[in-house]
């Protein structure tokens, strides 16, 4: 009666306490089904069937930062690194549009040769060979490059929190505090980016109550975008001997996002089709709506390893519209802009 209850309020209001999140988190066996159908529920209502297709550009592994969990880390030698140039950017992106996507992912390391002056070059090339939404994914930076960036045309960043446990945070980034990843969301929202946070599942020392504070703090924060994967451990990191994250954990904490935020954009991302092969067509069925193709060019794709065995290396980025259609959804139109914006 207890579950049956708190269901109802997922689907009618979404307004849940902590304890009723870590009740939803727990549940186990058939129960679970009832979750995923709540959140598929609260996404058909606010978000449609449509699935926005948005194409990711890996464009530099080299990283400053030594994070725990990453196979991008500085300490990490046996990775091969590389840097695109702005043009093979901007040409890749133009092509990626031209094969009918309008939204272009930039994500790399906290590569520092990429100044606000670089980006803005990027971003402004773009922006005029192709009418499309750009978004950014390139870690903690100033207020001012911040501004610049955006001023130059780009219209969303996703800068994922990983853990809202300030101790735990700390353990997977000695050299960060979250303190400051919560500031950097804080002037990306005020300078007017469409933002995106989201968090790992499952990190070595994580509890189901920190994954519950993940939750309410990705609601409280108002994120347009949510992007939640497991925990896969790396080979070349210091947690290469930890257990990783479940796809059920995972796809739990979807649905949880999904029914606390309602109209926030939550993609099936390649690392819940790395641990499973239908990873991202369960994500889809669970709340999400969003799905990120990869058009890195494949010399370099193979390179960007932040976990191993990422399913996108071989994948054919153009068969992800296939895909989608068979499940019964539909590839959204447009650019797929933050709902949360037009619900304003």
């Amino acid at each position: 009666m207890a579950l049956r209850l708190i269901l109802d309020k997922a689907i009618h209001t979404g307004d849940l306490t902590r304890d009723e999140v870590v009740a939803l988190l727990s549940l186990e066996g058939k129960d679970v089904q009832r979750l995923f159908s709540a959140a598929d529920q609260v996404r058909k209502q606010y978000c449609g069937e449509g699935v926005h297709l948005r194409g990711l550009i890996e464009f530099s592994n080299i990283c400053s930062r030594d994070c725990n969990y990453c196979g991008l880390r500085r300490g990490n030698r046996r990775i091969r690194r590389y840097r695109m140039t702005p043009q093979e950017i901007i040409d890749v992106s133009a092509d990626v549009v031209r094969k009918g996507l309008q939204t272009i992912v930039l994500q790399s390391g906290e590569d520092p040769w990429y100044t606000a002056e670089r980006m803005v070059e990027i971003i402004q090339g773009i922006k005029s060979q192709a009418d499309c939404a750009v978004t950014l994914c390139i870690g903690e930076r100033s207020y001012a490059d911040y501004l610049a960036m955006k001023e130059a045309g780009a219209d969303r960043y996703l800068l994922r929190h990983e853990t809202s446990n300030p101790e735990l945070y700390h353990r997977l980034h000695p050299d960060m505090r979250l303190e400051d990843r919560v500031r950097c969301l804080r002037d990306l929202k005020d300078i007017g980016f469409q933002v995106g946070a989201g968090n790992m599942v499952r990190l070595p020392g994580q509890t189901i109550e920190d994954l519950a504070n993940d939750a309410l703090f990705i609601r409280d924060l108002e994120a347009d975008m949510i992007g939640i994967g497991p925990f896969i451990p790396h080979p070349n990191t210091p947690l290469s001997d930890k257990s990783g994250g479940t796809l059920e954990m995972t796809l739990k904490m979807i649905a949880v996002v999904r029914i606390v935020t309602r109209n926030a954009h939550i993609p099936a991302t390649t690392a819940v089709g790395s641990i499973d092969p239908f990873g991202r067509k369960k994500a889809l069925m669970a709340g999400a709506n969003v799905v990120m193709p990869n058009y890195t060019p494949i010399e370099y794709r193979v390179n960007y390893e932040i976990y191993p065995n990422k399913r996108c290396l071989t994948e054919d980025p153009s068969e992800s519209r296939a895909w989608i259609e068979a499940m019964g959804r539909v590839v959204a139109e447009g650019k797929g802009h933050s709902l949360k914006r037009s619900a304003q």
